[in-house]
Parts: C-alpha cells; structure tokens; sequence
C-alpha cells in the first residue's frame, strides 16, 4: 500500500502524520515551530520526514499545509502570518532536500476539506467553509468536497478582509466607533478580521500582554469585567465577520478550527448573534466544532495526494 505524508506547519508546531491505505495512522509526531528562522523551520520539516520513513522502513508522498500560499506567479510563499516563509522557496528547498515533488496547500484549506470529508464534523455536506483561529485567522471554502482555490488562489481567506463595523442604533450621532481604525496587521493594513479574532488578538483584549488567550477565558468564567467585557465583544465580533462570509458564500456548515474553536459558548452564542447580521429572514448555516482537532490540516494535507499515488 502507498504512504501518504502528511505536514502542518503551524506558528507554534510542526506537526507530521504517516497514513497507509484507507486513512490508517501509522505514525505522527509533533516538534516546535522555530520562531523566526525560515532556515531552522525547513530543516525541523526535514528533519520529520526522514525521521518517520526511517522508522517506517518506507518513503512516502508528502503535502504540506503553511499559514500562507504559494504565490501563482512566483512559487514564493506569500500572504503567511508565520512572516519569516513571506519570499521565500519553501517548494523548491524541500524537493531539494527530499528529492521528490511536494504539494504544498493553505493551512486552512486542509483543515476545511478534512472537516468536509469522511471522519470529519461536515462530512457529507455539500458547501462547508473551514475556520482557524488560532495564531491568526484563516478560511477555506469546499464545495463537494474538493477546495475552492479561486482565481487568485485566495478563496476564503476572510483574515485580511476588515471587521464589518456595527454602531449600536442608540449610539450618540457622529461618535466614532471604537472599532475604528483598528491596529496594524502585519499585512500593511489596519483592522483585518485578525487583528480582532485571533489568539494573541483576544489576549491582547483581555489585558494579557504574555498573550495568553486561554488565560482570558478562564478569567470571564470566572467573572472578571475586563475578561467578561473581551469575551462579549469577540463573539459579537466574530457573529459580525461570519455573517458577512453567510451573505456571501451561503454555506450549509461553518466548522471552527484553532486554539480558539475550543471555547464552548461560540457554538450557542455566535449563530444566536448572527442573524442580526445576515441578509435572511432564517439562517439554516449551521456552526460546528470540529471533529478531528487540531491534527484535521495534517490529515487534510496527506490527502493532498491520493491513495495508491506514486512518489516523484
């Protein structure tokens, strides 16, 4: 039976995952992400591979989900909130090194299809759009299973779009929102959807300068105002920039990925917010928790290969 390979490159971890036939787990194995150094993450990749196949006895295909895209036009990675992949010849080095051609897919994209497909909270539906927040915010739109690329290669990244901004109807006239312009994002813009909902994002809302988001949620649990207050305008936030892809894309599913999918009280309070926002008299979009975890990109980027597919 043929090995598929499969590699999530995410901000904090690198991820591995060996899959033999139908989708059987032979291996998996995570390290850190080395912050920074584009030359240290290449070579922690590597180092996974050969590590897994020399453990295996076997060589396998591999594909890869980055926080990013390879740009059409260049084969550089662009668009990455990991900044030090931005220019870069991720592709080219890798085959290079492991001397064997490489599929390398946004790391959101994988999620979303893993979630689509068999084994995952949206399998069987028919339009699915996949979310992370996480390190930073990402999306990828499926249709019938497969991934809706686009003709830029950036469908569903909904993270660089800016918060829809909502003035409450008894706010004075001409008060500016609060929400205006928003901080810097890497990117070069201000107020992406990033900037509000990812991880260091809510923690940054919540007074946390060790930008620990898990550590304001527990604090809102627990009842304090600054952590509650964060907390009420993330969902809202969140209802806002998901209504906005509803109005858009209409999917049937919205499945949540990323540190932040965890927190319980999205899935009740968020679709309770949303149809404010959403140009329908009902909304049928259905929010779901993922069901592969934090390993559904890895799944989804062995999968970039089909079963029994040869090595290059």
């Amino acid at each position: 039976m043929s090995l598929r390979l499969g590699v999530d490159l995410g901000g904090t971890k690198i991820e591995i995952v060996a899959l033999e036939g139908d989708d059987t787990v032979l291996a998996r194995q995570r390290v850190p992400t080395p912050q920074g150094d584009y030359a240290g993450t290449v070579r922690a990749i590597i180092g996974l591979v050969r590590g897994v196949e020399s453990a295996l006895g076997r060589r396998g295909s591999l594909g890869m989900g980055i926080p990013g895209a390879l740009s059409p036009a260049t084969g550089l990675v662009r668009n990455a909130n990991s900044v030090c992949l931005i220019g870069q010849p991720l592709r080219d080095d890798l085959q290079a090194a492991l001397q064997r051609e490489v599929r390398i897919e946004n790391d959101a994209n994988c999620f979303a299809v893993a979630e689509a497909q068999a084994g995952g909270a949206a399998a069987g539906v028919a339009t699915v759009f996949g979310v992370i927040l996480g390190t930073g915010v990402g999306g990828g739109l499926v249709v019938e299973g497969r991934v809706l690329r686009g003709a830029n290669a950036i469908a569903g990244e909904w993270g660089h779009n800016p918060l829809p901004l909502f003035a409450p109807a008894d706010a004075p006239p001409g008060r500016p929102s609060r929400e205006w312009p928003g901080e810097p994002c890497y990117c070069g813009h201000r107020g992406c959807l990033e900037t509000w909902l990812s991880g260091p994002a809510l923690a940054r809302l919540g007074g946390r300068s060790d930008r620990d988001a898990a550590a304001v949620v527990a604090a809102a649990r627990a009842g304090e105002p600054m952590a509650v207050a964060a907390m009420n305008d993330y969902i809202d936030r969140l209802a806002r920039a998901l209504a906005s892809v509803i109005n858009l894309f209409d999917p049937q599913a919205i499945v949540l990925g990323g540190g932040l999918s965890q927190i319980a009280r999205l899935y009740d309070e968020v679709p309770a917010r949303w149809p404010r926002y959403v140009f329908a008299d009902s909304v049928g979009t259905r929010l779901l928790r993922n069901r592969l975890g934090d390993s559904a990109g890895v799944f989804g980027a062995a999968r970039l290969w089909p079963a029994g597919a040869s090595i290059g």
